[in-house]
C-alpha cells in the first residue's frame, strides 16, 4: 500500500536511545508524518538518508562517528530537498551558525515541548526556516563579535583545559610571548577580562566544547 503524498516522513537521529523513542512517540501521534528510520549517530543517517529519502531530519549536534554539522553538510550537498532540523543541548551562538550555514534549516533546544518540534517540521517541510525567538538572540552574538582566528580558536581550547602560557606555546611550537600576544586579541575580540572570563564564554557560546579538551 502507498503512502499518501502529503505524509512527511521523518528521519530521525541522536545517540541517546530514550531521545530517540520520545521523538519516534511524538511523531506517531501526528496523521501528517511517519517515521522511516532512527539513526544513531550522523553516519547512519546519512546512509539511511540516501536509502531512504526522507523529508525531513531530525538531527543532534553532538553524536559518535560522524557529527551532525558533518552529517547536515553531507546531505545538504548530496540531497538538499531532504531538509534538515537541529535538535539539541548545544545552544552557543558558534553551534547555531555552524549548523545553519551547514544548510540546517531549522535549530531547536532539546527543552523544546513536541508542539514546536512538530511546528519546526511541518514549517521546513514547506520550505520555510524556523528558527525561534530566543536562537535568534544569540546568533546575533556571533555576528556582533569579531571571528576568532585559527590560532586563537586553538588556544583557546588550551586555555579552557586549563594550560598556562608556557605549556600552550610548547604545544603548538610557539614563544610565550606569541601566546600572551593571541590571548590579549582573544580576550578583546570576546569582550572579557582575562582567562577565567574568556574560558567560560567559550563554553557558554559553544566556541569550546568541554568533550574537546579531554586529554
Amino acid at each position: 500500500m502507498s503512502m499518501p503524498e502529503n505524509v512527511i516522513r521523518v528521519l530521525i537521529a541522536d545517540d541517546h536511545p530514550l531521545v530517540r523513542e520520545g521523538l519516534a512517540a511524538v511523531i506517531a501521534r501526528e496523521s501528517d508524518m511517519t517515521l522511516v528510520a532512527l539513526a544513531r549517530d550522523g553516519r547512519e543517517a546519512v546512509q539511511q538518508s540516501r536509502e531512504l529519502a526522507p523529508d525531513v531530519v531530525l538531527m543532534d549536534l553532538r553524536m559518535p562517528v560522524l557529527g551532525g554539522i558533518e552529517a547536515i553538510r553531507l546531505l545538504h550537498a548530496e540531497a538538499p530537498a531532504v531538509r534538515c532540523i537541529v535538535l539539541t543541548t548545544f545552544g552557543g551562538d558558534e553551534d547555531i551558525y555552524e549548523a545553519l550555514d551547514a544548510g540546517a534549516r531549522a535549530y531547536l533546544l532539546k527543552d523544546a515541548d513536541s508542539a514546536a518540534v512538530i511546528a519546526a517540521i511541518r514549517d521546513v517541510h514547506a520550505g520555510r526556516r524556523h528558527v525561534p525567538e530566543d536562537v535568534s538572540r544569540r546568533l546575533l552574538e556571533h555576528f556582533d563579535a569579531d571571528k576568532l582566528t585559527a590560532r586563537e580558536r586553538e588556544i583557546l581550547k588550551l586555555i579552557v583545559r586549563g594550560m598556562k602560557n608556557g605549556a600552550i606555546g610548547r604545544t603548538l611550537g610557539i614563544t610565550e610571548g606569541t601566546v600572551k600576544g593571541h590571548i590579549n586579541h582573544l580576550l578583546n575580540k570576546l569582550g572579557v577580562r582575562d582567562r577565567t572570563q574568556a574560558a567560560t564564554t567559550a563554553i557558554r557560546r559553544g566556541i569550546v566544547h568541554l568533550d574537546e579538551t579531554r586529554q
